[in-house]
């Protein structure tokens, strides 16, 4: 059987049945071409927007057999795309023709409790990560859906609940194991490739492929006080103008994120309120339970309150909290902007647009940054937005392809509308579309990532991504 894959130039070249054959003897893991079993399963990725076909996945299970791929592509000059846990929201591992390098079966997570230390495999998900560490009742600060892979975070930079007062996860990142373009396997740490290790920290996969990440670990938990508190829709300017300054005040150990969308099912909640649009103020204190209790209670000050979950819950539950609202399998398509302040104007256009919601499983949410995030030079890591103190995702979510333009609409007109309140900066990790967003991604420091790009991808191979292109 001949293959058709696209070599540098983008054209397709036949991969002839030998070669291919070589390759799988040097693979421990399996190498799928179409028409193979299991190809279709394995080509599946979280947004299911994404329907494309490269013309080999190979399914490593260590280094070894990411060398000996990256070696393969290199000699038939092939492109190159890569998945962790497949979870990309713009789905940009998985391309038409290329030969994708199938990092989700890699999941091994090793915690070292003496030195709060842990090193994790690219395919490992959140859920993998917390389930290890919070053994041991140690954590990392990562993301708010479990099934998240920690690769993709970490290299877009990675904030969620412990962001405040611990940083991101790039912040607690002490080295990386990848593998070149050329084949080559480096261990990175601020002392050993500095400037690759510099580039991993935030600027996605552009430069070489991650293999491993060893992170320093923090006591958390196991059981954090958290939960959300509810208010009706009608309510929302009113305490989106108080919860404002409510996170003036609050301490680094509070992160209260707002989110609209039509209510779950949540057990505190009336009936009467299910499936209909409530504003929800969802907090976690990383403390002492009682000061916890003291300040995430005050939530239900800052409005007429519906009910409210604050309670004790393990941290690994509350990880997962978001769960079934992201669930794979759904259409989806996401916008983002920072914000430095969330004023009057910008709070009216966010709860018009709330009240316009495309579909049930839509949502808009609104991060509580700052605290250590912001203690953080802009130019100490690839990730540059250390002045911003919210971040806005619109998660645009649906089942039917019919829904396609109604949804897509909606997000770009909201996008649009709350343009005039941002910094013009985005955080990479929530990026659709568009290779246009590399300034507003890395700012200042796209022009170090771009000679670094020179340096270790100067042709260009890691491209499927949103890419920072070589300066030569």
């Amino acid at each position: 059987m001949t293959v058709q894959a696209l070599n540098l130039s983008e054209k397709l070249v036949p991969i002839e049945k030998g070669a291919l054959d070589e390759l799988r003897s040097w693979i421990r893991g399996r190498v799928l071409a179409r028409g193979d079993e299991g190809y279709d399963e394995a080509r599946k990725i979280w947004n299911a927007m994404i329907d494309k076909r490269p013309a080999l996945i190979v399914e490593c299970t260590g280094t070894a057999d990411v060398i000996y791929a990256v070696q393969f592509a290199k000699k038939h000059q092939l492109l190159i795309s890569v998945r962790g846990a497949g979870h990309n929201i713009a789905g940009r591992a998985l391309q038409d023709n290329v030969l994708l390098i199938d990092l989700s079966h890699i999941r091994t997570v090793l915690v070292y409790p003496d030195k709060k230390t842990m090193t994790a495999s690219p395919g490992a998900t959140l859920a993998d990560v917390d389930h290890e560490a919070q053994a041991y009742g140690l954590a990392v600060p990562v993301g708010i859906n479990s099934t998240t892979g920690i690769s993709g975070l970490t290299l877009g930079g990675g904030f969620g609940w412990l962001s405040r007062s611990l940083g991101m996860t790039i912040d607690n990142l002490l080295s990386v194991e990848v593998v070149t373009v050329d084949g080559e396997r480096l261990l990175c740490t601020k002392d050993q490739n500095p400037d690759i290790f510099w580039a991993m920290t935030g600027g996605g996969g552009n430069f070489a492929i991650a293999t491993s990440f060893t992170f320093k670990l923090h006591p958390v938990g196991p059981q954090v006080m958290c939960g959300p508190v509810a208010f009706a829709l009608e309510e929302a300017e009113s305490v989106l103008a108080n919860y404002r300054k409510f996170c003036q005040n609050a301490p680094n150990e509070v992160a209260v994120w707002a989110v609209m969308r039509h209510a779950p099912p949540f057990p505190f909640l009336d009936k009467a309120y299910h499936g209909r649009p409530v504003l929800l103020l969802v907090g976690l204190y990383n403390g002492p339970m009682d000061k916890g209790k003291t300040e995430l209670m005050r939530l239900k000050e800052l409005g007429k309150s519906l009910g409210d979950g604050i309670t004790p819950h393990r941290f690994t539950d509350f990880e997962r909290a978001f769960d079934p609202l992201l669930t794979p399998g759904s259409r989806n398509y996401w916008k983002s902007h920072n914000f430095i302040k969330i004023d009057d104007q910008l709070i009216k256009v966010l709860v018009d647009y709330a009240k316009k919601l495309p579909s049930t499983s839509s949502e808009i949410f609104i991060a509580q940054m700052g605290g250590k995030v912001n203690k953080v030079a802009q130019d100490a890591t690839a990730y540059p937005h250390r002045n911003v103190e919210f971040i806005m995702n619109v998660h645009t979510r649906w089942e039917k392809e019919g829904d396609d333009k109604k949804c897509i609409s909606w997000a770009r007109d909201f996008y649009k509308a709350t343009e005039p309140f941002a910094t013009g900066g985005v955080y990479v990790n929530f990026v659709s579309e568009g290779d246009d967003s590399i300034e507003k991604a890395y700012s200042q420091n796209a022009g170090r990532l771009a000679k670094i790009k020179n340096k270790y991808d100067p042709k260009n191979v890691l491209r499927t991504n949103l890419n920072v292109k070589p300066s030569q």
